[in-house]
C-alpha cells in the first residue's frame, strides 16, 4: 500500500511537522503549520484536519513523554485529568456539524491576542510556582472539559487556553505548566483523532509519516525549553498566539 501522496511531497510534510512539533512541544500552534502544509498539499479541509489529528498525537505524546521523564510532570497523577480531556474532545468532534462553529471561531481572536499580552506584560511569569487559586481537582473537573471539548470542536489555541489556566489558575510555573499542558493536549488530540476516525477519512500513512517528524520535532523542542525555561516558552508563547489570532482575523475575513 503506497501513500497517499507523493514522495516529494511528503518529504515537505514531514518536515514541516518537525518545524510543528518543534514549536509546538514549547508554545503551542504547530497546527498553524501543518494544517496550511497539508491544504497546500491538496487534501481538502476536512482530511486535513483529521490527518493533522494523526500526526499531532505524536507530537505532543513525544513531548509529554520527554516532560514527565525529566520529572516535570507526574503521569500517574495526571491520568485522570487527561481521560476527562480525551472524553471531552471526544463529544466536542462529534458535535462539530451540530454546533455555531463558526461564532466560536469569531470570538477566538480576541481571546488569543488577550493570553499573548498576558504572558508578554505579567511581571513575575518564571518557572517558579505560586499559589494556586483552583484545587487539582477542581481544575479537572471543569477548565478541563471545556478545553477539551473546544480541541474537539475547533482546535486552534487549545495549547494556549491550557497553559492560561495551569499559570493563572493552577498556580503552576511556565515550564510546568507546558508539560502538564502537552499531556493534556495529547489526550485531547487522541480524543479528537478517535472522533475524526469515525466520521472522516484521515490520510493514516501520511499522517504517521508526519508523526514521526513531529516525535522528532517534540523532542528537541521540549529539550530545549527544559533547558532554558520561560526565557525561551514566554516569548514563543506570545508570538504562536499572536501569529494563530491573526490567522484566524484573515481567514474571517476572506469568507467574507
Amino acid at each position: 500500500m503506497g501513500f497517499e501522496v507523493t514522495m516529494q511531497v511528503l518529504a515537505l510534510l514531514v518536515v514541516a511537522a518537525f518545524v510543528a512539533g518543534f514549536v509546538d512541544s514549547i508554545a503551542g500552534g504547530g497546527g498553524l503549520i501543518t494544517v496550511p502544509v497539508l491544504l497546500i498539499a491538496g487534501l481538502d479541509p476536512v482530511t486535513a484536519l483529521a490527518t493533522n489529528k494523526v500526526q499531532g498525537v505524536f507530537g505532543a505524546g513525544a513531548a509529554a513523554l520527554s516532560y514527565a521523564r525529566a520529572g516535570h510532570v507526574d503521569l500517574r497523577r495526571q491520568a485522570a485529568p487527561a481521560l476527562v480531556s480525551f472524553a471531552a474532545a471526544v463529544g466536542g468532534a462529534l458535535c462539530a456539524s451540530s454546533l455555531p462553529v463558526g461564532v466560536i471561531r469569531a470570538g477566538l481572536p480576541v481571546i488569543l491576542i488577550g493570553i499573548a499580552l498576558f504572558f508578554a506584560l505579567k511581571p513575575g511569569l518564571g518557572d517558579i510556582d505560586r499559589a494556586a487559586r483552583l484545587s487539582p481537582a477542581v481544575f479537572a473537573a471543569t477548565l478541563v472539559p471545556v478545553i477539551g471539548f473546544y480541541d474537539g470542536l475547533v482546535g486552534p489555541g487549545t495549547g494556549s487556553f491550557f497553559m492560561i489556566g495551569f499559570v493563572a489558575l493552577a498556580g503552576y510555573g511556565v515550564l510546568r505548566a507546558t508539560a502538564h499542558t502537552k499531556l493534556l493536549n495529547f489526550a485531547s488530540n487522541l480524543g479528537g483523532l478517535t472522533a475524526f476516525a469515525l466520521v472522516a477519512h484521515p490520510y493514516w500513512l501520511t499522517g504517521l509519516a508526519m508523526g514521526a517528524g513531529q516525535a522528532a520535532g517534540a523532542m528537541v523542542g521540549s529539550r530545549l525549553a527544559m533547558r532554558i525555561g520561560a526565557r525561551v516558552i514566554k516569548p514563543l508563547l506570545v508570538v504562536t498566539s499572536t501569529l494563530l489570532a491573526l490567522k484566524l482575523i484573515a481567514d474571517l475575513w476572506l469568507a467574507q
